[in-house]
């Protein structure tokens, strides 16, 4: 088992809970990371092997175009796509952030992360 990163992706994009958001836009930042066999990649050096980080940025860039209400949203998008895609990856977790959020005062960023594993084996 082997672990593949993407961090610090930088989107501007329209989410958001009010109208407003979703019309002015703001920048967001993601962080995402699959856990998978590197095995076989490792020792063929073979991309057919592992997880093209060209597609998976693909797949989030995607996801990021589409507007979403709430962050929990974005995410859980992100890793269905994520798990739909990459029939490899045994766990994935996202990490998705809002830069300046509007509460009404100083906040670098608000973010939400969330997981899943991949069920196996069943029957």
């Amino acid at each position: 088992m082997g672990q593949i990163s993407l961090e610090g992706l930088e989107f501007f994009a329209f989410h958001g809970y009010y109208d407003e958001e979703q019309k002015i836009g703001n920048k967001y930042g993601v962080d995402l990371r699959l856990r998978t066999d590197l095995h076989a990649a490792g020792t063929s050096d073979k991309l057919a092997e592992t997880v093209n980080y060209e597609v998976l940025y693909r797949v989030v860039f995607e996801e990021m175009q589409r507007p979403a209400r709430l962050l929990e949203h974005l995410a859980h998008r992100i890793l269905d796509r994520v798990m739909q895609e990459f029939g490899q990856v045994r766990r994935a977790e996202v990490s998705v952030s809002k830069f300046n959020p509007p509460l009404g005062g100083i906040c670098h960023r608000a973010r939400v992360t969330l997981a899943r594993k991949r069920k196996v084996g069943v029957g």
